[in-house]
């Protein structure tokens, strides 16, 4: 844990070099995707018109993109990679992930709820752009979220970003406020097929509460295996449900699986 007063500073110097490292990562990862651009330039118009290999290839530089920032930042701040809390849960630890993936079903089965009694529109992530209705793609992704996907944002959004953070702050309020940067981080994400401001918002304030329930996770354990696999294990059975949705074609089928098309349908990249 990171305790030596160098590392102290005011709350708002503090946010702004939070906001700052987010910011960067978002920057490394559209570097990193520039070689799968190269490779198949369809990726930057019509993305489902692209291969499968060039799709795959893009999302997991997307990702590594994530890696790459934090890596130059424990390099440049001299903390090395001693800095990154990574070790195999306890039993306890694992509890810890069960109860993250739970907590996370809880919360978007009630947001779907709210969104579906008030008719409120919810637009879809960017990522969406590179699934389509491809079932492969759907199935490749559950690969993706568990050695990229999940990885890479806990070790970036919660070891460095929220970590970071608590240098000014304490635990929860460093969970809040790096929660509320990775919910505003993905606001472009949604826009992008968004048809007004409300139905971006509304993903944005699910993403800010699912990031709440693996910040606390990390908080509580100091370990970051613990939200990586309840953030992997939680995005993964999103889109396995997912899958069956395209695979039995629920949403049309029966009214009573709207739910389970909506849960399947938002899933927080």
């Amino acid at each position: 844990m990171e305790t030596s007063s160098r590392y102290r500073d005011g709350p708002v110097r503090t946010t702004l070099v939070a906001i700052g490292l987010a910011a960067f990562g978002i920057l490394a990862s559209q570097f990193t995707t520039l070689p799968a651009i190269a490779l198949e330039p369809a990726l930057a118009t019509s993305p489902t018109d692209a291969s499968l290999v060039s799709r795959t290839l893009l999302l997991i530089l997307n990702f590594l993109g994530f890696v790459l920032a934090g890596a130059l930042y424990l390099a440049a701040t001299g903390r090395g990679w001693s800095y990154v809390d990574l070790r195999w849960p306890t039993k306890r630890g694992w509890l810890y992930v069960l109860a993250g993936v739970l907590g996370s079903f809880v919360f978007y089965i009630f947001v779907s709820l709210v969104v579906q009694v008030l008719a409120l529109p919810s637009a879809e992530n960017q990522v969406a752009t590179y699934i389509g209705g491809d079932q492969t793609m759907v199935l490749i992704m559950i690969g993706i979220v568990f050695f990229f996907n999940a990885p890479a944002e806990e070790f970036l959004f919660r070891n460095i970003v929220q970590k970071r953070l608590y240098a000014a702050f304490d635990r929860v309020t460093a969970v809040v406020v790096a929660s509320a940067i990775f919910a505003l981080i993905h606001i472009m994400s949604y826009a992008v097929l968004s048809d007004s401001l409300l139905a971006t918002l509304v993903p944005v304030v699910v993403v800010f509460g699912g990031s709440i329930i693996f910040g606390l996770l990390y908080a509580k354990t100091d370990n970051l295996v613990v939200p990586i696999g309840a953030h992997a294990a939680f995005n993964a059975i999103q889109f396995g449900l997912l899958y069956l949705a395209l695979e039995y074609d629920l949403e049309a089928a029966d009214p009573s699986t709207s739910l389970l098309v909506d849960l399947a349908a938002t899933v927080p990249l």
